[in-house]
């Protein structure tokens, strides 16, 4: 799966590190280590047990190295998954220049375009500028989306997929990867700044670097997101 080549490329760079800092946010966690590196991912709780405490050695996870918290990543436990993706990204995301947004970059115009996970701010443009337009949540967020499972059978037939970075936190990016035989992006502070993805098709990645860590930690814990950010965590484009 692409969360083993992303952790193995960031486990070589996490060797020695220490983290000193973990805030599970209501929509964002955030993982500080000890050479100043940030790294945000989306928080999943969906699936979680909720008895009591969602983890069961919270308040124990800077005892952890960096390495190893970075491997859960790989946990079936959406909690944990959002935190050692954070930890990747703490050492995978430390540079980036700041880019044209994606409806800049992506042939929309007159095109088929898919949406995993839904971007609010792109929708109006999008149903300006795209022959059509669908939107695929897991959730009904709204009643302009279609389950996710509705991608099974209309991914394939779009010329444009923009798709959550969330995707990894719950292990759906791989299969929805082999859907989309088009042109594709991956949106949000979740996404891995690697050229990993290149292999699977990905052409670019729209994310965050942060720039002011203390800022970015005070948002998280205050339930804060995207619309906090600002200058504290700007917006980065690669194309790969």
């Amino acid at each position: 799966m692409i969360i083993d080549e992303l952790l193995e490329d960031a486990q070589k760079r996490l060797e020695g590190r220490a983290v000193v800092d973990v805030r599970i946010g209501l929509g964002y966690t955030a993982v500080r280590l000890d050479d100043g590196g940030c790294g945000l991912a989306g928080t999943i709780t969906e699936g979680a047990d909720w008895s009591c405490s969602l983890l069961d050695d919270a308040g124990d996870l800077l005892e952890q190295s960096a390495k190893d918290l970075a491997a859960e990543a790989l946990s079936t436990h959406p909690v944990r998954a959002s935190v050692g993706l954070a930890t990747i990204n703490a050492v995978l995301n430390r540079h980036g220049d700041e880019g044209p947004g994606p409806l800049k970059v992506l042939p929309v115009d007159g095109a088929r375009v898919a949406m995993v996970g839904l971007f609010r701010p792109l929708v109006p443009e999008l149903k300006r500028r795209a022959a059509e337009l669908h939107i695929f949540e897991r959730q009904p967020v709204s009643p302009e989306t279609l389950p996710d499972w509705a991608a099974e059978r209309i991914l394939p037939e779009c010329d444009v997929a923009i798709i959550t970075s969330l995707t990894l936190v719950n292990k759906t990016l791989d299969h929805l990867l082999d859907l989309a035989q088009c042109k594709v992006a991956l949106l949000g502070p979740t996404t891995p700044q690697s050229t990993v993805f290149a292999a699977y098709g990905v052409g670019h990645l729209f994310g965050r670097v942060v720039r002011d860590t203390d800022r970015i930690l005070e948002v998280v814990s205050q339930a804060g997101g995207t619309q906090r950010f600002g200058a504290a965590a700007p917006k980065t484009y690669q194309k790969i």
